[in-house]
């Protein structure tokens, strides 16, 4: 298994390797890093600066020591990943502002199994103008495992053995999300979770267990709805993660109206994978 995990130096970036690293043993991960403006840290800057008339030594030494706490930032995660038993190694990245969009592009070129990141949880105005995980999960061209911080005890204890919920529908976004539940958790059990009252449904194919759930609120948009019962669902289950397909539509409607993989973000408390519409991995 190839991972492209992000890794921000954050306490949610740590969390979401501790966390990946007990769903997905074994596996092979780029830890990536983005090296953003302003480059170095404020203190550093801070230190650096000497006045206008040495501007352009001012620059080049944010330019050094940025690369220098990239590079020691981005071991760490090293450190971390093969501390939680993947055999991993280091990407460093410059960029210049657009972090969900250059981790989105950069999966691209790497072409990973799974993209992993964690979530810090945001809510409220910061959610609808989006965050580097919900830009990411727009536009990467593979499945994508959001790590929320903080779990709960009893959401980490089922990570190592817990069966995976898979949102279920019979639409084609579905059968992709069933499909990458196999083929990231082939080993666990899948449990596939339809909803009532999100438009028509087909039956849950034969050889999985199923569950069938009334969502217990209704909002003008449906997808939050929806992601409350898979939650409700996760949580009877005692699920490792849940597994929603994308239904394509633009960013921006999105993250306006929430879709039930974008609500699933928001509003599932255990590592969310969400699977785009085309992915080149899985079969249609």
């Amino acid at each position: 298994m190839h991972i492209m995990l992000c890794y921000d130096g954050s306490m949610a970036a740590g969390t979401a390797i501790d966390c990946a690293g007990t769903l997905l043993p074994g596996a092979y991960a780029r830890i990536a890093h983005l090296w953003v403006p302003p480059f170095a840290s404020d203190a550093v800057r801070r230190r650096l600066w000497q006045g206008k008339r040495h501007l352009n030594e001012f620059v080049a030494a944010i330019e050094r020591e940025g690369a220098a706490e990239a590079d020691r930032l981005v071991t760490t995660g090293v450190v971390l990943a093969r501390a939680a038993g993947w055999e991993a190694e280091p990407l460093v990245e410059r960029s210049f502002g657009g972090e969900g969009l250059h981790l989105a592009e950069l999966a691209e070129k790497l072409s990973p199994d799974l993209i992993v990141l964690g979530s810090r949880g945001l809510g409220g105005a910061r959610a609808v103008l989006g965050s580097v995980s919900d830009i990411v999960v727009h536009y990467a061209p593979a499945p994508v495992l959001v790590i929320p911080h903080p779990l709960l005890t009893a959401e980490r204890a089922a990570l190592a053995g817990g069966p995976i919920v898979v949102g279920w529908d019979g639409s084609v976004g579905s059968r992709r999300a069933l499909a990458a539940a196999e083929h990231l958790f082939g080993v666990r059990k899948i449990v596939l979770a339809t909803v009532t009252g999100d438009g028509p449904t087909e039956p849950a194919p034969s050889g999985y267990d199923s569950v069938t759930r009334e969502p217990r609120h209704r909002y003008p948009a449906g997808g939050r709805a929806v992601a409350e019962a898979l939650c409700a669902t996760a949580a009877e289950q005692r699920a490792a993660a849940v597994v929603v397909g994308s239904r394509g539509r633009s960013a921006a409607r999105e993250i306006l109206l929430g879709s039930v993989a974008m609500a699933a973000l928001h509003h599932v408390p255990r590592p969310v994978v969400v699977v785009p519409l085309r992915s080149p991995d899985l079969p249609d």
